[in-house]
Order: structure tokens, then sequence, then C-alpha cells
């Protein structure tokens, strides 16, 4: 009597204990949306599904099964079950998935036990069993969440205060964009459904973990660059308490000097390793942000900063000078950003908790116990 294969349901079990996942789909399904814990080593890959999935729709699943087997030659099946096996010798505890939990992951399953000797679990539902567990986890655990919001000027140093905090929620990070115009980070954006798995397990762990502690994240937007947060997460956030850094004018355009002129030069330079090529990338991207915000400045207002940002970029690159650059960085802030803030945070004020400087909004926080 052939044995059964095991099945894994604690989706819960998986994700807090970051258990390594096989994922049998196809590359293109892996990269629309995965988990964290995941690799993708695939039982078929983009043309094969498609081929086999055609031969599904018109011959049903027994000539789509002999399709498979007649494109996946020996050759190419014992490639993918050395790597499968290799993947579990290296996470003996780990567990395979596919899509649904059906014909993809069982039949991978079935391989590794027969012919690899490797019994290991498969999730039971797949792929999209654990993705509707995600998103209402997500909905119930930022709804009974102990949130904490930090806001404050751009350049205040909200980002650098949380990432010292022990227990947060990173969104900047999550979405690897820096939530200005500004902040396009060098490497592209996570998909949506990438960032709302990771937001939900980092919610989900948190929660777990001293689930009545505070909760820290940053005063964001509906928006981080071109990705949203969602909807289940930010409607909590409007409502939770709200804490205000500051700092000096000095400090912060510093700050946004360092982070967005001195770090980005040294990005760039690293993967690009030419002068002339770094300034241009760099200078086409100050400018791509200006125009971003250039309805906002008016022409007139836009024109000034973009000369500025041309010239001092020049003189930065080929002088050492930091003069003009830190003339258009201060209008920036004075004359754009803290008048927008300012009228932003002026509807938050019945949620503000405490403001003050860093060390300040420290000793509150060890107060509060939170």
């Amino acid at each position: 009597m052939a044995t059964t294969l095991p099945t894994e349901t604690d989706f819960k079990r998986i994700f807090i204990e970051q258990i390594p996942l096989l994922d049998v789909r196809a590359p293109i399904e892996f990269e629309a949306g995965a988990f964290p814990n995941s690799v993708n080593i695939a039982l078929l890959n983009n043309e094969e599904r498609h081929l086999v999935g055609i031969r599904y729709k018109q011959h049903g699943q027994e000539a789509a099964i002999a399709l498979g087997y007649a494109l996946v030659d020996e050759t190419k099946k014992q490639d993918r079950l050395a790597k499968w096996a290799q993947f579990f010798k290296t996470h003996p505890h780990g567990m395979l998935y596919c899509f649904r939990g059906g014909l993809r992951s069982r039949l991978s399953q079935a391989m590794l036990a027969n012919e690899a000797g490797i019994t290991v679990p498969r999730l039971a539902g797949g792929y999209k069993a654990m993705r509707r567990f995600l998103i209402n986890t997500l909905e119930y655990e930022s709804r009974r969440a102990n949130f904490i919001m930090i806001g404050g000027r751009t350049g205040s140093g909200k980002t650098e205060f949380i990432q010292t905090c022990p227990r947060i929620l990173d969104l900047e990070g999550i979405a690897n964009h820096k939530g200005s115009a500004f902040g396009q980070e060098m490497d592209p954006q996570p998909n949506q459904i990438d960032i709302d798995h990771k937001l939900s397990i980092q919610l989900l762990r948190l929660n777990t973990i001293d689930k009545h502690r505070a909760i820290l994240l940053e005063d964001e937007g509906a928006k981080i660059g071109a990705r949203r947060l969602p909807h289940s997460l930010w409607e909590p956030m409007q409502t939770a308490p709200l804490i205000i850094l500051k700092a000096p004018i000095e400090q912060r355009m510093t700050r946004v000097f360092n982070e967005y002129i001195v770090l980005k030069r040294q990005k760039l330079m690293h993967r690009l390793a030419n002068e002339e090529a770094v300034f241009k990338q760099q200078h086409d991207e100050l400018i791509q942000s200006l125009s971003q915000i250039q309805r906002r400045l008016g022409d007139e207002r836009y024109r000034r900063y973009r000369t500025l940002a041309s010239e001092g970029l020049n003189e930065y690159f080929n002088q050492n000078s930091t003069d003009k650059l830190n003339v258009l960085i201060s209008k920036i802030l004075i004359e754009y950003y803290d008048p927008m803030y300012d009228y932003q945070i002026s509807k938050k004020t019945a949620r503000i908790q405490f403001s003050g400087e860093a060390e300040a909004v420290r000793s509150w926080l060890a107060q509060s116990s939170v």
C-alpha cells in the first residue's frame, strides 16, 4: 500500500519560525509574488508550464501530465531533483508548495520520496492558501497592534531613530524607498504582493512576542514611492498616538546632504566605478526628482531649484564645493517640505503625545514603558 506523504497546515508556525520553503511553481509565478523564506526551483519552467496549461484546458489532466513527462526528459528531471535534494539537505526542516497544493507539489514530493529517499511536507492549499492566510493575518494583527507613530519634518532622523528601537515596523525598509520624491533607491521596489507579505509576517512575529508592547513606525503617507500601504494597516495608523521628532535645521540639512548626495554618490561609484557616469546618473536622478514636484513648486521656483541642482552637483564633483547644494537643500526644506508638513500635522494635533529631540523622545518612550 502506498505511503501517504505528509502535509502541513500550520501556516502561523511556518512564518513565526521562518521555516525554509521550496517553491516549485514556474519562475514567472514566483516573480509575481512569493514569501521571504522561500526559494524557487521549479518543476516546470515558464514555457513548459504554458504548454502543459494549454494541454490541460484542451484535453484534461491525464494528457497534461503526459505532456509534462515528455517535456521534462530524464536529464532535466534528474537536474531538478538534485537541486531539490540539495535544498532539503541544507534545510532538513523545510517544506514545499506549488500554487494550490495540488498536482505539481504532489509530484515533486513523490519524486523526492521515491527517487531521493527524502520525505518532506507539502503545504496544504499551496501558495494560494498561504497568501489568503497572510492577508487575513495583516488585517487581524493591524487591528490589535499597539502602534506608536513617529513623525517629524524631513531630515529630522525618523528612520535613523526608529532603527535604534527594538520593536519596529520598518515601512521604508520593506518598501525599499525613502518615502519622498527624492527617495528612490538604486534597486527597484519589491512588487506590492511581496511588500504585503513582509508587512504581515513582521506584524505576526511582533504581536506574538511581547504582544502588549508598542510597535514604532514612521508616520508615512498612504503610498511609499510607487507602492501603497495596505488599507488594513493604513487605517489604524491614522488613529494611533503620535510622537514628533524634532531636530535643528542645521542637523536636518546635514542629514539630507549626507543621505541623498554623499551616500548616493558612494553607492553609484560602487556600481558604476566611473566618475563621469556617476555624475550623469546622479544629476539625472536629482533633476527627475525635482520634476516630480514641479507642479507644486511652480515653474519659476522649479527653474531656480533646477539651476541650483545642476550647478551645485557640478561644483561638488569638480571642486568638492557643497555651497550651492546646501542652498538647494535649505530652500527645499524651508520653502517646500516644512510648510507641507506643518499643514499635515495641524490636522493631527489631538493625537500628539510628545515632541522633542531624539534623546528626549527616547527618555519619554522608556518612561512610558512602551
